[in-house]
């Protein structure tokens, strides 16, 4: 429902701007992706009566519309960020890192990875190491201490977040060969030409991580409009992992498009 609600407000910013609509999927996380939830993506929206100018289905100047089809264009951003220094290969498990003396989790729960906890040699900001996307190790960006990153959001407003407090050196590139979330869809807004990202409110935070990705390679990041999100009952945020209905659940229950918008309508109003 949420992520329904998400893209009802990317379409429609789309058309009062004027602009063009991509859909892109997102599905670089194989363990937890596959084609055929791409395809009922694709089918729940048009059931919902929306659509868009450029996709994996439509095709588009900027393809290829899906993430798994990408992996050498996001070993050739690896490479630059490499290059400057900007990231690192980092041993640390995820248990390394809660047991680490110097480790303090974020005001979000997180653990961090702060510049203390950095190999030696990769202490020195001008030092740098080559990429090797086969080499079993995670990747992380090395996240400037001090610094505070802050934007404006065209629909959360103003946001800022500061390293050492709000996160720490993040995860880039995965251990399995594959980009993380941060690296993948930076690199893809630069190839796309994207002007505006419209996503859930519950990635503000990876917005200034991504916001510092884009500084590394020097480009210009687009504006972003974060959406609230719809919860449940609990106050929690509705998620598959938690057992929400998908569209496709509503849709074999024969409810019409008009009454799956009101009730998203109506999960909004008692969510805010």
């Amino acid at each position: 429902m949420g992520h329904a609600a998400t893209f009802r407000t990317a379409f429609n910013r789309a058309k009062e701007a004027q602009g063009t609509l991509i859909l892109r999927i997102e599905d670089i996380d194989l363990d937890r992706c596959s084609a055929a939830s791409g395809i009922s993506i694709l089918d729940d929206l048009r059931w919902l009566g929306l659509n868009w100018d450029e996709g994996p289905d439509i095709g588009g100047p900027v393809a290829p519309y899906r993430q798994s089809e990408c992996t050498g264009y996001y070993i050739s951003i690896m490479q630059l960020l490499a290059e400057a220094g900007a990231v690192y290969p980092c041993p640390l498990s995820r248990t390394d890192i809660q047991n680490h003396p110097e480790c303090t989790q974020s005001r979000f729960g997180e653990w961090m990875v702060i510049p203390s906890m950095r190999p030696s040699e990769l202490r020195d900001p001008h030092h740098s190491i080559p990429f090797n996307p086969h080499g079993s190790i995670n990747w992380r960006f090395r996240v400037p201490s001090p610094k505070t990153m802050s934007f404006r959001d065209n629909i959360a407003g103003s946001q800022s977040y500061a390293a050492g407090i709000d996160f720490g050196d993040f995860l880039v590139w995965r251990k399995d060969g594959t980009p993380a979330y941060e690296l993948a869809v930076v690199a893809d807004d630069i190839r796309m030409g994207i002007t505006e990202v419209v996503r859930g409110a519950d990635l503000l935070l990876s917005t200034c991580r991504q916001l510092m990705i884009y500084e590394a390679l020097h480009q210009n990041p687009p504006s972003f409009a974060h959406c609230p999100l719809i919860l449940d009952a609990q106050g929690k945020r509705l998620a598959k992992s938690l057992g929400s209905e998908t569209i496709r659940s509503f849709r074999e229950r024969g409810i019409l498009p008009s009454q799956y918008w009101n009730a998203v309508d109506a999960a909004l109003r008692q969510s805010t």
